[in-house]
């Protein structure tokens, strides 16, 4: 199995449990080693008393696009810590757009980088996440000639 096959094949059983994800109508529209992409359109339950998408959905596409990226590799993991900075609004029938990308591995800890996008590629979010891996695995695979997976 390829790493990217590994990636998908996470991906797709994480998708098929993840209600939150599902219930929000987001899209995975990329997926491979250490990193995801996501996408939700605003929808009028999104958003706030100032007529714009609440920081909450935002944040969910950040963590949802952060969770799939840092579960590429067969490993169940997890969010240890979160920020998010927003920098322009969400609007009402606008598609987000949610990429993360790992910046750093080291053992069971894993930072990623979330930029959340707008209209034309206007960002309206910048998200942070620290991940931890924990025991577990999505599916079972074959042990190398070292007996690891």
């Amino acid at each position: 199995m390829t790493p990217q096959d590994r990636a998908k094949k996470c991906a797709d059983l994480m998708y098929a449990q993840d209600a939150t994800t599902q219930g929000l109508k987001m899209a995975i529209e990329h997926v491979d080693v250490g990193t995801a992409t996501m996408s939700m359109d605003v929808q009028p339950h999104m958003l706030n008393g100032h007529g714009i998408c609440h920081g909450g959905y935002i944040f969910t596409l950040a963590d949802s696009a952060f969770a799939f990226a840092c579960n590429t590799y067969n490993q169940l993991t997890v969010a240890q810590q979160n920020q998010i900075t927003y920098v322009q609004a969400g609007k009402l029938g606008e598609r987000l757009i949610a990429t993360a990308n790992e910046t750093s591995k080291t053992g069971r800890s894993s930072t990623y980088d979330v930029v959340v996008t707008g209209e034309a590629g206007r960002t309206v979010a910048l998200f942070h996440g620290l991940s931890r891996t924990i025991k577990g695995h999505h599916f079972p695979e074959p042990a190398d000639s070292n007996g690891d997976i």
